[in-house]
């Protein structure tokens, strides 16, 4: 009976010591601490060699076992311990002033475990959101300080919290106490914070909140620090920050997204490092090189300049790769944050920049930002970043051009390129206008081609009845006149150019077909043999081309299916057939340019054709890449827009060959 006595008041007294122990360690550990400032006399020892680091350990490990061994909720005496004496403000402190060496360090590792830890709600504390908020003030703004790594992981803990409870992004970024609504920055001072300030060594410094240096700037806050953890040169660093900047910009609640907004210079961040990479890209950097470029991805942003194949591909691919986590960035933010940043991406890049140098008329400069805004319109998917992007090129307007219409000169400047006396711009602005088709945005095919075909009621009839030829027309042999012998033409007509090919066009009868070969054999038998890529190719001819263009025109038309068009044309009494027909600016000038094609001397063309090393070659692999043989992306059309695809695509081919037309006059 005694022993059973016994067993059960040393159980009792089990049960009640642990709490006064636990008190007694963690202020005892909190006192070793301070004391240490009063102690120590080298300066120089690093906070890793002291006990600092353990009695820090010591304790989170309490305040962890103390939360486990209490109710839900409940905070228990070393807890309001930490609160009521600020110890998270004075570790602040310390961590600011870098005393001894390393003490930042320590502190960012203690802040991130007891948030990351602890389960009871601990940032509507003012006492503990008002260090928080100190602590990320000396983040992200000092690359390679050496603390990067623990900067990443204690925003990383913020920013799950957030998560958890969007409603502590208020208190983050805008320093909300929990007691009456006011910001921290607008809370009175306490009294040592007015008055003369302790040493971090002293007792005072222990038991009271640190004195301020400086006001918090509200500048500089969460949204801050992650933007410059971003441009780290440690990959995983700067691949931590841009992954928990993607979770904080995706917060559903409206309100959490209005304050991000509101209470942050997130979009100017954003905005201003884009502009700056893209400063940094070298004037001489050559235009073909940001062509070759594969799509950027900024998870994979440090192995596309690996190998430093040319110069200036490191300062494009971080330029690409940035402005890629921005797209998936808009695509995966809240409506009210993404409509913030691509209205801050226009205003500073696209007005701001890239319009200016649009503008230039340096032959250089031209080729230059033409190369970069194609890159930049290839690399963009976010609908409301390319949307941005089509409006500041081609303008709002959707209704039937009139000639000499220019609403939006930009538009007219960019057009007018495509048939410019340089040839290079020329073909580097029909690759411009190729990668604008390319993008699923019905805005670009309205405006540049079907607002001048909506009303005309065309209609597909069925293949007409083939009717019986009559004979053919005589050969020019055989007209009696005597042919000038041409010396780059000695093997007389090639049989490929006049052949017969074996694939049926689609949508072609007997008859029609022949007519459309003896037209292509005709404009062939003009061009010099080594101008021509189809023999180069299995069963080369036009009608491998159309065929392929055919199916880049099928794959189209499934693309812009959800975007509603009419089943049908209009009714035929509702258009009127006997108005001028204006085939609006971009046709128009794409008409132009082939009509310029066989404004050359031939001979001429052959001579220039021998003085560029491998021109087959190339010419060949422009072919291959303008018929979708290089993989890439397909084209987002219509088949309403099919006769237009096709002509761009040939339009360029040919611009290809004139390429090397040169002056008719002096050296080449």
């Amino acid at each position: 009976m005694l022993s059973r006595l016994g067993a059960l008041l040393q159980q009792a007294v089990e049960t009640r010591e642990p709490s006064v122990d636990l008190l007694e360690a963690f202020t005892e550990h909190w006192k070793g601490i301070t004391g240490y400032y009063l102690e120590a006399t080298d300066e120089s020892v690093p906070a890793r060699q002291t006990d600092i680091p353990w009695r820090l350990k010591q304790m989170l490990d309490i305040l962890v076992y103390e939360e486990k061994q209490r109710p839900a909720g409940e905070a228990g005496p070393c807890l309001e311990y930490l609160l009521q004496h600020k110890v998270l403000e004075t570790l602040g402190t310390l961590g600011k002033a870098e005393y001894p060496p390393g003490m930042r360090q320590q502190v960012l590792l203690f802040f991130s475990r007891v948030l990351g830890q602890m389960q009871h709600p601990l940032l509507h504390y003012l006492n503990v959101h008002r260090p928080v908020q100190k602590l990320l003030q000396l983040s992200g703004d000092r690359l390679g300080s050496g603390t990067e790594k623990e900067e990443v992981q204690f925003a990383a803990v913020l920013c799950t919290k957030i998560k958890q409870d969007p409603s502590l992004l208020a208190y983050i970024l805008e320093g909300k106490s929990i007691l009456n609504g006011r910001r921290a920055q607008e809370l009175p001072a306490s009294p040592v914070e007015e008055g003369a300030e302790h040493p971090p060594g002293t007792a005072a410094a222990a038991s009271s909140p640190p004195a301020e240096v400086s006001p918090p700037r509200r500048d500089s806050n969460l949204v801050t620090s992650l933007v410059g953890l971003c441009k780290s040169q440690k990959s995983r660093v700067a691949l931590k920050a841009q992954e928990n900047l993607l979770s904080l910009v995706g917060l559903a609640q409206e309100a959490a997204a209005a304050c991000l907004v509101r209470s942050s210079a997130l979009c100017q961040l954003l905005t201003e490092h884009l502009c700056d990479l893209y400063s940094a890209v070298p004037p001489g950097t050559d235009p073909s090189d940001v062509l070759v470029l594969e799509r950027a991805s900024w998870r994979s942003q440090g192995d596309a300049a690996g190998d430093g194949v040319f110069p200036g591909k490191e300062s494009l691919a971080a330029f690409f790769a940035w402005l890629d986590y921005l797209d998936e960035l808009v695509m995966g933010a809240h409506p009210v944050v993404a409509d913030a940043i691509t209205e801050a991406m226009e205003e500073k890049f696209f007005q701001g920049i890239l319009q200016p140098q649009l503008l230039e008329m340096s032959e250089f400069a031209v080729l230059g930002v033409t190369a970069m805004l194609t890159g930049t319109v290839r690399q963009l998917r976010a609908p409301p970043l390319l949307h941005r992007l089509v409006l500041f090129l081609l303008g709002p307007d959707r209704h039937p051009e009139t000639p000499g219409d220019a609403p939006h000169p930009l538009r007219t400047h960019l057009i007018d390129r495509c048939n410019h006396l340089s040839d290079e711009i020329s073909l580097a602005s029909l690759r411009l206008f190729e990668e604008l088709l390319r993008k699923p945005h019905e805005h670009v095919v309205r405006n540049l081609a079907l607002r001048n075909l909506e009303t005309r009621g065309y209609l597909q009839r069925g293949p007409p009845i083939p009717d019986e030829r009559g004979p053919s027309e005589l050969d020019p042999d055989e007209d009696g006149l005597d042919l000038e012998e041409d010396p780059y033409f000695t093997d007389g007509f090639p049989d490929a150019g006049f052949r017969m090919t074996k694939k049926r066009l689609p949508g072609l009868t007997p008859s029609a077909k022949g007519q459309v070969s003896e037209v292509v054999s005709s404009f062939l038998c003009l061009v010099p043999e080594d101008a021509k890529t189809s023999s180069c190719m299995e069963e080369g001819g036009y009608d491998t081309y159309v065929h392929d263009a055919l199916g880049m025109v099928q794959a189209c038309r499934a693309n812009a299916a959800p975007w509603g068009w009419p089943l049908a044309p209009r009714p035929l009494d509702t258009c009127h057939p006997e108005v001028t027909f204006y085939e609006g600016h971009f046709l128009k000038v794409l008409f132009d340019r082939m009509t310029r094609i066989l404004d050359q001397v031939i001979g001429d063309l052959m001579q220039r054709l021998q003085r560029v090393p491998h021109f087959r070659a190339k010419l060949l692999l422009v072919r291959q890449q303008l018929m979708g043989m290089v993989p890439g992306e397909q084209m987002d059309h219509t088949m309403l827009f099919k006769g237009v695809v096709v002509l761009e695509e040939f339009c360029k081919e040919l611009a290809a060959i004139a390429l090397v037309k040169g002056p008719p006059e002096g050296p080449p």
